[in-house]
C-alpha cells in the first residue's frame, strides 16, 4: 500500500487525511476522522479510484482505525467525497448523507431518471449530443461514484447524529447540491463544510433538475452559515481560511458573475447557455471556447445555467423553448 501524508490532528481525535484527486484541478479532498474508542467516524471519502483507495486506508491505518467499525458520514452525494463509502462502511458501519442527496447514492432508479433530465436540459441549452454521450462515459461523477449497496441512513436539518463520543449538528445547506449538509461539533466549535464554502477556489453551483434556482438557495445558505464564522472551519478541499469572510468574498463574487451573464444574454439574444458560457470567464485556460476542456466545459455550463436560472427568477431575463431549445433574453 503506497504513503500517504500522514494525518494531520487538528483537534483532539479530529484528523484530516489528505485523499489526493489526480487529474482533477481540485486536487485534493479533505477526509475527516473522527477517532473514538470503540468505532471510528470518518467524513467523506475520496473517488472510487486507487489513487485515493490507497491514500485514505495508509491514513486509516496509521491511525489505527481499521480494526475497528468506521460510519461515514457524506457532506454530499458528488463521486469525490462518496466514492468509496461503501468500502470504508463495510458491512460493519453505516454511511449517513441527507435525505435530500441520499437517493443518488443508494436507489438505482433515482440515478437513471437524474441523469436522464440532467441531460436533456443540456442538450435543452446547446450542448452536443456526440460531446455530452462521451461525457456519460468519462465524466467522474458517474464513472467514480460508489456502486450501489451499503448501509445507509438519512439525516434531517437540524437533526443531532450522535455516533461514540462526537455529536454532530446536521445544517442542510442547499446549493452546491440540493441536499449538500454541513455538521457543527458544538463541543468543539467546528464546522464541517464540505463544498459549501472553500476558501482557496469557488465551489461550482449547477444548475439541478430538483432546484429551479440553485444559485438562488446556495446565496440563502451561505448567509446561515455566517452564523457560524467564530468556528474552526473545517472545507472538503484545500486550505482553511476566515470564514465570515469567505461568505462575503463568495457572495460578491456571484454577484459579479450574475452581471456577467445578464451581459452575455444581452449581448447575444437568443442564445443558449452553452453559448452563453462561451462569452463568461473561466480560470480554466484554453485559447478558445472550442478548445475548452470537454469535462470542464461540462462544468461550466452547468454553472452558466444556474446563473441564468437566478436571473430569471429575479426577472432580469426570460427564458423561451422552441423545438427543444433553450433561448435567452434580457428584459428592457
Amino acid at each position: 500500500m503506497s504513503r500517504s501524508p500522514f494525518p494531520e490532528e487538528l483537534l483532539p481525535g479530529l484528523f484530516r487525511i489528505p485523499v489526493p484527486l489526480p487529474g482533477n484541478p481540485l486536487k485534493e479532498l479533505n477526509a475527516y476522522l473522527l477517532r473514538g474508542a470503540q468505532r471510528s467516524v470518518l467524513v467523506d471519502t475520496g473517488f472510487r479510484q486507487s489513487a485515493c483507495r490507497e491514500a485514505l486506508f495508509a491514513g486509516l491505518e496509521a491511525l489505527g482505525c481499521l480494526d475497528k467499525p468506521i460510519d461515514v458520514v457524506l457532506t454530499h452525494l458528488h463521486s469525490d467525497h462518496s466514492g468509496l463509502a461503501p468500502e470504508v462502511a463495510g458491512t460493519a458501519g453505516t454511511i449517513y448523507v441527507s435525505r435530500v442527496d441520499r437517493p443518488s447514492l443508494d436507489d438505482p432508479e433515482a440515478r437513471r431518471v437524474f441523469w436522464g433530465m440532467a441531460e436533456r436540459r443540456f442538450l435543452e441549452e446547446g450542448f452536443p449530443l456526440l460531446s455530452l454521450r462521451h461525457l456519460n462515459d468519462t465524466n467522474p461523477a458517474r464513472s467514480m461514484a460508489p456502486p450501489t449497496g451499503g448501509h445507509y441512513e438519512s439525516l434531517e436539518d437540524g437533526q443531532l447524529l450522535e455516533l461514540g463520543p462526537w455529536r454532530l449538528r446536521c445544517l442542510l445547506m442547499p446549493g452546491h447540491t440540493p441536499g449538500q449538509m454541513c455538521f457543527f461539533l458544538e463541543e468543539h466549535n467546528a464546522i464541517l463544510l464540505g463544498d459549501h464554502v472553500l476558501f482557496d477556489i469557488t465551489p461550482n453551483i449547477t444548475a439541478w433538475p430538483a432546484m429551479p434556482d440553485a444559485l438562488g438557495s446556495y446565496l440563502v445558505s451561505l448567509e446561515r452559515v455566517r452564523a457560524y464564522g467564530g468556528a474552526l472551519p473545517l472545507p472538503g478541499h484545500r486550505g482553511r481560511g476566515d470564514l465570515t469572510a469567505r461568505v462575503g468574498q463568495l457572495t460578491a463574487h456571484h454577484q459579479c458573475r450574475l452581471e456577467e451573464a445578464f451581459a452575455a444574454v444581452r449581448d447575444h439574444p437568443g442564445a443558449g447557455a452553452y453559448t452563453l458560457a462561451g462569452y463568461m470567464s473561466w480560470k480554466i485556460r484554453a485559447a478558445s471556447w472550442a478548445e475548452f476542456p470537454e469535462t470542464q466545459k461540462w462544468f461550466a455550463v452547468g454553472e452558466c445555467m444556474s446563473h441564468l436560472d437566478h436571473l430569471a427568477a429575479l426577472g432580469r431575463i426570460e427564458r423561451r423553448t422552441a423545438d427543444g431549445r433553450a433561448a435567452y433574453f434580457a428584459r428592457s
